[in-house]
């Protein structure tokens, strides 16, 4: 059978507060004694092994340590999603990329006693010189492109329900990316960088139509008709068959949380969804994607990647140009 990956991006509530433009994140308010137990849960049913992209400020703070100690105790792979998940990541120096990675991966490392080896860039951020620094740190692969022309629409709508100021919202003007991010490819491939080659694994949207595909939108769907968005999924998966494109889902903490489990972000879709019913349509979306894979983290996918045929070549050209 056919291999998918599976991964979560970690973000903490005061994250997704801190982008919003909301007062009080700096407290760094979280929700992980609810999400990781009950995401834990779902997954060991299902029998699954995933990637937990954690920030890094989260893996700092002494109270989150037991939460963050449960996702490696149960035997799932961590990777890197940055020290303070600021979107506008590929506006740093390079000293302060260095400084951004090394720091997350640091504490990452005391908090759980596990070393990352893969890296999300936060609202999907990068830059070539954020490449060439994963690869001198020994990183083995990278997961921060979504090929999607939708991400301008996306940053709209994130935008028209902010509380952001003209000087925050200019820093974050290429969330989501640039309509050309749809050009890029789906299938993984390698770039080329400064200090040598390094994996890259799309998360994956429709093939085709390069519209989103994961959890987060079926979710959304599914506010309007369950039936739509399991179709909408299984046709998805579907075109991955067809086109031999090896999807790889992503996961956010909301896809696990209602908005009887959280009141404070009923800003992002679906939240007006209770928690017991994002469950169930969670439990369907995994029972779909194994019916038709075998479903890995993101190192043994990227493991798999470079042992299988040779990998397309990509220079890196940031932002939101397509790889040459």
């Amino acid at each position: 059978m056919k291999l998918a990956s599976l991964s979560l991006d970690l973000d903490n509530k005061w994250s997704y507060m801190k982008t919003h433009g909301d007062a009080g994140w700096e407290s760094f308010p979280s929700y992980f004694d609810i999400l990781i137990p009950r995401t834990l849960n779902l997954l060991k049913k299902h029998d699954l092994t995933i990637t937990f992209f954690v920030v890094g400020q989260d893996a700092a703070l002494e109270k989150n340590h037991a939460a963050l100690k449960q996702i490696t105790n149960a035997g799932h792979e961590i990777g890197n999603h940055s020290f303070k998940h600021e979107p506008w990541l590929h506006l740093y120096t390079d000293q302060e990329i260095e400084t951004e990675l090394r720091s997350a991966q640091d504490a990452i490392e005391h908090a759980t006693g596990y070393r990352t080896t893969g890296f999300r860039g936060p609202g999907f951020s990068c830059s070539a010189s954020v490449l060439a620094t994963l690869k001198r740190l020994g990183y083995a692969y990278d997961c921060s492109t979504f090929p999607t022309f939708l991400g301008p629409l996306a940053r709209l709508y994130y935008f028209m329900h902010s509380g952001l100021s003209k000087a925050e919202l200019k820093t974050r003007k290429q969330l989501f990316g640039k309509f050309t991010e749809g050009f890029r490819p789906l299938k993984p491939y390698s770039w080329t960088t400064s200090e040598g080659e390094l994996t890259e694994i799309p998360v994956t949207t429709m093939p085709l139509f390069k519209v989103p595909i994961h959890a987060s939108y079926i979710l959304y769907l599914s506010c309007y008709s369950t039936a739509l968005a399991m179709f909408y999924f299984r046709m998805a998966l579907l075109l991955c068959q067809i086109t031999r494109t090896p999807p790889s889902i992503l996961l956010h903490p909301l896809d696990f949380l209602g908005g009887d489990d959280e009141k404070d972000l009923s800003f992002f879709p679906a939240m007006n969804l209770p928690g017991k019913k994002k469950l169930a349509i969670m439990d369907r979306i995994f029972t779909m994607l194994k019916k038709h894979y075998t479903v890995v983290d993101m190192k043994t996918h990227a493991t798999a990647i470079e042992k299988g045929a040779a990998l397309r070549s990509a220079i890196p050209n940031f932002p939101g140009a397509v790889p040459a």
